[in-house]
This record gives structure tokens, sequence and C-alpha cells, in this order.
């Protein structure tokens, strides 16, 4: 257990459900203080928030659509009042539109690079400002199609591909503060969405991966875990895959 992360305070957006809620329970499991975002499911987060507080943590729930600026900058004023600075940021908030490029509309590509991008850039801008003085970690949640591209998920894809990008250029321009920013990119992970994708998505997405199994959410929340911790002190600007080799590997005919 990384034993510096014991009193840090966390922020995970996106923190009532699925890969965000797996992720706010570890950091809140190695001792952080979480304090949980969500836009819409307040139950969501209220039950991420009580499982914390049941296991002994610290945890505040906190509503925002990170893609608004006056509601982000509502939600760091609470966390600065309620919970002191930030120590790290985890960027996961994020939705997808299951369509095709050519039926997409105007109002969903927004909504999608507004959350996902957006959101990115509005939370990791206010979440450096309150590091400057102590330093800090950001990670990053991108996805398989930072790499490869993602049919019917057009502004999905164009909001993670961007999320990468976006990783660098922070993770440059925030060193000299000692604010690390990385990104961490999962593959066919089984959560509620991605249940309903497919009659049986774990068993689908197994047969496709080399370690023939899908992920869980605590296999991205331990990749986080790591790129919080000390134990990556010299690593920033980097993507780290946790999609048990399916996108390393290629189309083969046989």
């Amino acid at each position: 257990m990384p034993r510096e992360l014991n009193g840090k305070t966390a922020l995970v957006t996106g923190a009532s459900k699925g890969v965000g809620k797996g992720i706010a329970l570890e950091l809140a499991r190695l001792g952080c203080r979480v304090v949980v975002n969500y836009n819409s499911d307040a139950q969501g987060a209220a039950d991420t928030v009580r499982e914390i507080q049941d296991s002994g943590g610290w945890a505040l729930a906190v509503q925002a659509n990170v893609g608004d600026s006056v509601q982000v900058d509502a939600m760091f004023a609470r966390i600065a009042a309620e919970a002191g600075p930030l120590d790290i940021l985890v960027n996961n908030a994020g939705v997808q539109t299951w369509k095709p490029l050519l039926e997409l509309t105007e109002a969903e590509w927004d909504r999608v690079l507004d959350t996902n991008l957006k959101g990115c850039f509005l939370c990791t801008q206010r979440a450096a400002r309150m590091m400057l003085d102590k330093g800090g970690s950001i990670v990053n949640i991108g996805s398989g199609c930072n790499k490869i591209a993602f049919p019917n998920l057009v502004d999905y894809t164009a909001s993670k591909g961007g999320i990468e990008q976006f990783t660098k250029v922070a993770a440059v321009e925030l060193a000299p503060y000692k604010i690390r920013v990385n990104c961490v990119a999962p593959g066919a992970i089984e959560i509620e969405r991605t249940k309903e994708e497919a009659g049986d998505y774990a068993d689908t997405w197994s047969k496709l991966t080399p370690l023939s199994r899908v992920g869980v959410p605590l296999d991205v929340a331990r990749a986080v875990a790591f790129f919080v911790s000390g134990e990556s002190d010299f690593i920033t600007g980097q993507t780290v895959w946790v999609d048990g080799g399916l996108f390393t590997r290629p189309a083969w005919p046989y």
C-alpha cells in the first residue's frame, strides 16, 4: 500500500458508478480523503460515499456538470471550504453517443466534447491552481480509442484522443510546479453501461482479449493508484493501457 497517500485529498469526477466509483473506493482504501463528483446520479454518489464511510474513510459528494465552468468553480470552492486543497485529481467523468458519423447531431457532439474534453480541461486547470505551491498528481481517463478507431463513437473517440494529447501538454507545462499528469486508457471494462452494449459483454470481449478476460473497475483503479503515488514520482505525460493486451493485438488472419 502506498503509505504516502494516507491523508491526501482526491477528487474523482463521475464517481457515482462504474470505473469512477471503483477509483474512488480504491483511493479511499489507500487512505485518501475522497471528493465524489457526480452530475445527475445523486443516489449513486451517496452510495459511493456511504461505502467509503462504512469502511472508515472520509468522503464528500459534490454535484457539478464538469463541462460547465460556473458549476466547476462552485465545486472547487466547496472543496476548498470543506476538504482543503487537492493533492489528486482523477478526470473520469465521461459520456458517449452510439451513432454513425452521418447521423450525429451537433448537440450530441457538443455534449460529449463538453463533458469529456472540456471537463478535463476545466478541472485540470482549477485543480492545478490549488496544487501550485505543493505539487500534486492528475490522472485523466482515456480509452482504447486513444489508439484505434471506434465506429459509431466518433464524438467519444475525438474526445478521448484529445485527452491523451491534452495530458502531454499539461504534463510539460505543469512539471515546473511538481504536478504530474498522466493518462490511464482502459480496454473492455465490465460496468453498468458496457453490459448494455452486448448480450454477453464479458464473453464477447474476453474472446478478443489476450489475457482472456474483461477488466473490472479495480483494474483501472490500481493503475490510477500507481500514478498518484510516489512509486511513479518520475513519470509524467504518459499513457498506460489497462486492456489485457486488447489494443496491442493486431487484426491477424491466422
